[in-house]
């Protein structure tokens, strides 16, 4: 999947492209109004995260262009004008999704591909397999050689993430960005602290191991 990352806030769009790119999308960015309809002009995206405030052409006059020429890409505006009136111009300009900053990442990451369902790009995945380890995501069971294995909620998010970037490494940053708030403290060990319980429900009674710690880089579960 193409996504379009339009943000002159150097922290925020770096934020975002590194978490988008975590999750296997391909990332453009531009940081200018002008250049934004130039990108989306000589390119084809499946989504569109927008800021409302940029330099040059502001956010709402490039939706209002690329509308007025018939692209219909799904669009999620950013904007730390997060109150009704703000929220409802942006909608009627042609935003289809609105996000108020600051946020969390993964709500971000949710409304993206709820845009992307919109367009018929992401296939509903209800199922997750790695080797004899299954996740339903409906029913919410996890299991093992088809024992069950009891999770907690973060748990479960942890793993989640971890099957959908099977046989990648992911940091620790990419981990508190996907499962956590992206505000979280990266100097925490937390998510050592879960990995290793994780570790211990997955891999101490079955063999070979799956979830593997890649030093100096992060994790990867793999078979």
């Amino acid at each position: 999947m193409h996504v379009l990352v339009v943000e002159d806030d150097e922290r925020v769009a770096g934020h975002v492209v590194k978490g988008l790119k975590g999750e296997g999308w391909l990332v453009d960015h531009v940081a200018d109004g002008r250049q934004a309809l130039f990108q989306v002009a000589a390119e084809t995206y499946d989504v569109i995260v927008l800021d409302r405030m940029l330099p040059n052409v502001d956010g709402l006059k490039i939706l209002q262009t690329m509308r007025a020429a018939g692209d219909s890409t799904p669009v999620l505006i950013l904007s730390a004008l997060g109150d009704v009136d703000n929220r409802v111009k942006g909608l009627r300009a042609g935003g289809d999704d609105y996000l108020a900053k600051p946020f969390a990442f993964s709500e971000l990451l949710a409304r993206v591909e709820a845009l992307s369902r919109r367009k018929g790009v992401v296939q509903e995945t209800t199922e997750l397999r790695l080797a004899d380890l299954e996740m339903n995501l409906l029913t919410r069971i996890v299991t093992r050689r088809g024992k069950p294995i009891e999770l907690t909620t973060r748990e479960f998010g942890l793993l989640e993430y971890l099957l959908r970037n099977a046989g990648r490494v992911v940091s620790r940053s990419m981990l508190l960005e996907a499962v956590w708030d992206y505000n979280f403290d990266p100097q925490t060990n937390i998510i050592d602290q879960h990995v290793s319980r994780l570790r211990q429900k997955l891999d101490k009674d079955f063999d070979p191991p799956l979830l593997q710690t890649i030093r100096g880089m992060g994790y990867s579960l793999r078979a």
